[in-house]
C-alpha cells in the first residue's frame, strides 16, 4: 500500500473547473443544466474531502473514487432533480388516507384536468355573450341538479378546503356576532387545527352550550340573544361519543332557528352525495339529508366521500350563498381551473350514476368475493415464485379514513406476508423503497396488504415487489 500524507491526498482532488471539463460531466451539464451540475460536482468533491479526513484512505482508494466522480455527480443530480411528490400504492385498507392524498381522481377527472391545464379555457368567459363570466357556473349548474329540492333554491360555491368554507361562511354571516355551538362538537381536525381556532379567525364569537356528552335544544334556546348571528352544528365525522349522550336533531335546530329568525349552518365534514347505507356504513348523512332537514348552509369537503379534488363546498339558501360569495375573502380562498375541471368531471359521474368511475366509491362498493379471488390468485403465484415468503390470504377490515364514519368498517381481504430473516418493519420499509412505493400495515407480526384500496391493475406490481424482496 502506497503511503501518502493527508496533504498529498488533498492535492489529488481535482478542481471544479477541471472536473467540469471531463466529457462525462459536460454531458451531464447538457442534460441537467450547468448550475445544478456545478453544485453536484462541488458537493461530491466536498464529500470526498471529508472521507479523506475521517477515513483511512490510501492513494489508490482516493484515485478510484476520483475516477467514479461522474457517476456520483449523476446520482446526486438524479436525486435532487427528480420529483419528490410521487404516486404510491395504498395497501393500508384506509380508503381516504389523508397522508396519502385522500381521494384519488377518476380517469375522466384526470383527463379533463389535463385538457384544461394545458390550454386556455372559458374559466371566466361567457362563450354565448363574449363577455366576462363567473367560474362558479361550471359546477353550480351540476350541484343545482344534484341538490334539487322542490320549492327551494339551493346554490353552491367552491373554496380550497372545508376549513376555508367554515372560515368564509362564519366571517360572511356572523362577523362580530355570536355563533352558538355545542361543547360536544368543538372538534380538532387533522394537523392540530381546531374548530374554535378557525371560528376565532373568522371574527365570530364562540358561544358554547351544553356539555361534552349532552346538549339539549333548550341549551341552544337559552343562549340566543341580541348578538346571536348563527347556530352551528358540527358533524362528529372523526370521533364518536357513546353512552349517556343527548343531541338535538337537525329538524329541532332548524325549527329553533326559524322561530328566532336565525340561520342554521352545518359543518358536515366529509360531504357525501352517495348514500353509504347501500354499502353498510351508517351515521354519515348526505348533503341532501341536511338540506332536506332545512339546514340553511352546509359546508363540506370535496376530496373525502365525494371522491373529487381537495375543495370546500358551501351549499344552501341562494341569498346566503350570494352573501358569502360577495365577501372579499372568497377571492383569497377560491380554487383554480384545474380544481373546477376535476370537480366538474366528478359531479357529471354522479349525474350519470356512474359510481364505479369514481375510485373512492368503487373501493367502497367492491365485493369481498372479488377481493378474495384477487388475493388467492396473487398468493398462488407468489408461493411458486417466492418460496422464501410465507403468504396467507386473511380477512381484513378496511376503514373509510379521512375523518369519515368513525367506527365503521368494511370487510376486506389481504395478503399476510412474512419472511423469517426479515422483521415486519424491514419488510414494510423495503416495500416503501420499491420503484413504485407500496404502503401497507403490520398486524400480528406480519405485513398486511389490504386489497380494497388497491386497484386490480396494480396487483402485478405488488407481486413483483414481493418477488424482489424474496430474492
Amino acid at each position: 500500500m502506497t503511503t501518502t500524507s493527508k496533504a498529498g491526498l488533498f492535492r489529488l482532488l481535482p478542481a471544479i473547473d477541471e472536473l467540469l471539463r471531463r466529457g462525462e460531466v459536460q454531458a451531464l451539464a447538457r442534460r441537467f443544466g450547468h448550475s445544478a451540475t456545478v453544485e453536484a460536482a462541488r458537493s461530491s468533491i466536498d464529500d470526498l474531502r471529508g472521507k479523506t479526513v475521517s477515513d483511512s484512505l490510501d492513494e489508490a482508494a482516493v484515485r478510484a473514487i476520483i475516477d467514479c466522480l461522474p457517476e456520483a455527480i449523476e446520482q446526486r443530480l438524479r436525486g435532487s432533480l427528480s420529483y419528490s411528490l410521487r404516486p404510491v400504492i395504498n395497501a393500508t385498507g384506509v380508503i381516504l388516507h389523508t397522508n396519502l392524498g385522500r381521494a384519488p381522481l377518476g380517469q375522466a377527472a384526470v383527463q379533463h384536468v389535463t385538457e384544461i391545464a394545458q390550454s386556455y379555457s372559458n374559466l371566466e368567459f361567457d362563450l354565448s355573450t363574449g363577455e366576462r363570466g363567473k367560474r362558479d357556473v361550471h359546477v353550480s349548474r351540476l350541484f343545482a341538479k344534484l341538490l334539487n329540492i322542490a320549492g327551494r333554491e339551493v346554490s353552491t360555491v367552491v373554496v380550497n378546503n372545508n376549513a376555508a368554507a367554515v372560515l368564509l361562511t362564519l366571517n360572511a354571516l356572523a362577523e362580530g356576532g355570536e355563533v352558538i355551538v355545542s361543547r360536544g362538537e368543538l372538534v380538532e381536525i387533522g394537523g392540530s387545527f381546531r374548530i374554535p381556532d378557525v371560528m376565532a379567525k373568522s371574527g365570530a364569537l364562540l358561544r358554547e352550550v351544553g356539555t361534552t356528552n349532552r346538549t339539549r335544544i333548550s341549551d341552544y334556546e337559552q343562549a340566543i340573544g341580541e348578538r346571536t348571528k348563527l347556530i352551528l352544528r358540527v358533524h362528529r365525522s372523526n370521533f364518536q361519543i357513546i353512552g349517556f349522550t343527548e343531541q338535538p336533531s337537525l329538524e329541532e335546530l332548524v325549527a329553533l332557528g326559524r322561530r328566532h329568525k336565525i340561520s342554521v349552518m352545518e359543518d358536515l365534514g366529509s360531504g357525501e352525495l352517495f348514500d353509504l347505507r347501500q354499502v353498510g356504513v351508517h351515521g354519515e348523512p348526505t348533503i341532501l339529508d341536511s338540506l332536506r332537514a332545512g339546514i340553511n348552509i352546509v359546508a363540506c369537503s370535496g376530496d373525502k366521500l365525494l371522491g373529487g379534488p381537495q375543495a370546500g363546498l358551501i351549499s344552501g339558501d341562494a341569498d346566503l350563498v350570494a352573501k358569502i360569495r360577495s365577501n372579499p375573502l372568497f377571492r383569497a380562498l377560491r380554487v383554480d381551473k384545474m380544481f373546477y375541471a376535476a370537480l366538474e368531471a366528478t359531479l357529471l359521474a354522479y349525474l350519470r350514476e356512474d359510481y364505479d368511475s369514481i375510485p373512492t366509491l368503487r373501493m367502497l362498493r367492491a365485493a369481498k368475493e372479488d377481493l378474495q379471488y384477487r388475493a388467492e390468485h396473487m398468493a398462488r403465484h407468489l408461493r411458486i415464485s417466492s418460496p422464501q415468503l410465507e403468504i396467507e390470504v386473511v380477512e381484513s377490515l378496511s376503514v373509510l379514513g379521512g375523518g369519515s364514519a368513525p367506527g365503521s368498517t368494511l370487510p376486506s381481504r389481504a395478503l399476510a406476508v412474512r419472511r423469517d430473516d426479515l422483521s415486519p418493519e424491514d419488510l414494510l420499509r423495503r416495500l416503501r423503497q420499491y420503484e413504485m412505493p407500496i404502503v401497507a400495515r403490520i398486524e400480528d407480526d406480519r405485513v398486511l396488504l389490504d386489497l380494497r384500496t388497491v386497484e386490480p391493475e396494480l396487483d402485478a406490481i405488488i407481486v413483483a415487489a414481493l418477488e424482489s424482496i424474496s430474492n
